[in-house]
């Protein structure tokens, strides 16, 4: 497996500098955890799309499962008309991968039929290639007023139709860090740095019990021009997740559903 890490390394690296290009403020908060003298890991990276054939959560996994990642865990989202896979990274300094997908069948004629017009506009073989994974959308012009629409009834496909393909979130990997002794401090240090925090469902999401933490910013506002001019959307956002032990000693690998229905929500315009 060890031959592939590079190509992964390469991947991310492209990922992050998307991602920071696109929301300057996560290197703001990057930099906040290593001046307390950390190191931080990326517990994993999450992305969005829509189920359409060639673009479904299994084209995605595609990329990643050719370098040596493995399946792991299966989710669904009932409200948000949303399942997701993770997958397991090949080496343990790697992140895992968390890939979500809007379930169309679920969803309205003119929210159908926008997705399936703006992913036309993509060149054929545009998906076949994995640099659209941090090449945004292969569709313009956009809209605002297409954009409020989709938002009524699904955030997540609104957000998918301002940014397209890139990395939704990376994720600090709380279990590494040395100078914070839970989830709980690492977001108070935050906030007294002025970093505001999703509060949908509680400042953290899950626990012990369910051997899961999480908690995430809230996606800072970014200018975006549409056909009517310019708006502010939320973009990108960072999560936090402390990973527990156990009953047989091992620490908790997979993710939670109810956590994770509450994380959606950090791009959440309202």
């Amino acid at each position: 497996m060890s031959k592939n890490i590079p190509a992964i390394k390469s991947i991310f690296q492209n990922l992050w500098a998307d991602y920071v290009n696109l929301n300057p403020n996560i290197n703001k908060i990057h930099s906040l955890i290593e001046k307390q003298g950390e190191s931080i890991i990326n517990d994993h990276i999450a992305f969005r799309t829509f189920g359409l054939d060639g673009i479904r959560v299994e084209d995605l996994a595609k990329f990643f499962l050719d370098l040596g990642y493995t399946y792991g865990g299966d989710y669904h989202f009932e409200a948000k008309k949303l399942k997701a896979k993770h997958l397991d990274a090949p080496d343990p300094s790697l992140p895992k991968i968390f890939i979500s997908e809007l379930i169309l069948e679920q969803c309205s004629e003119r929210l159908v039929e926008t997705v399936q017009a703006v992913i036309s506009q993509a060149e054929e073989g545009y998906f076949d290639k994995v640099d659209y994974l941090w090449n945004g959308r292969p569709w313009s012009p956009i809209s605002y007023q297409v954009y409020d629409v989709l938002r009524q009834e699904s955030e997540y496909a609104a957000w998918m139709y301002v940014f397209g393909y890139r990395a939704n979130h990376f994720t600090v990997n709380v279990n590494q860090l040395n100078n914070f002794k839970d989830l709980a401090s690492l977001n108070d240090m935050l906030k007294k740095n002025g970093v505001v925090l999703n509060q949908s469902g509680g400042e953290i999401k899950g626990g012990e019990s369910v051997y899961l933490s999480q908690s995430s910013t809230m996606a800072d506002k970014v200018n975006i021009e549409f056909v009517e001019g310019t708006y502010q959307v939320p973009s990108c956002f960072y999560e936090f997740a402390h990973r527990h032990e156990m009953p047989n000693g091992k620490i908790y690998g997979g993710f939670v559903a109810d956590n994770a229905d509450k994380i959606f929500e950090s791009t959440n315009s309202k």
